[in-house]
């Protein structure tokens, strides 16, 4: 079985939620907390959101079985 192609999101700042290629993708971060998305391989967008605001965004590519590390830097985006 190969390994999970993932996206892993750190630094994102309390309360706020992750979306990947427009899509909410679980619960409203914590402090220091990592999220690991499973995700398929490819392009994806990911943006960080607190309410209706914009906190980072960053577009990436996962290559399959790849584990891609977010870093979230507030007001910074890639």
């Amino acid at each position: 079985m190969p390994d999970p192609t993932e996206i892993i999101v750190t630094g994102a700042p309390a309360g706020s939620f992750v979306f990947v290629d427009g899509v909410q993708t679980g619960l409203a971060t914590t402090a220091n907390h990592l999220q690991t998305l499973d995700v398929t391989a490819g392009a994806h967008k990911v943006e960080i959101r607190a309410g209706d605001v914009l906190v980072y965004r960053e577009d990436t590519y996962v290559g399959p079985g790849e584990h891609r590390v977010i870093n979230v830097l507030s007001g910074f985006s890639r």
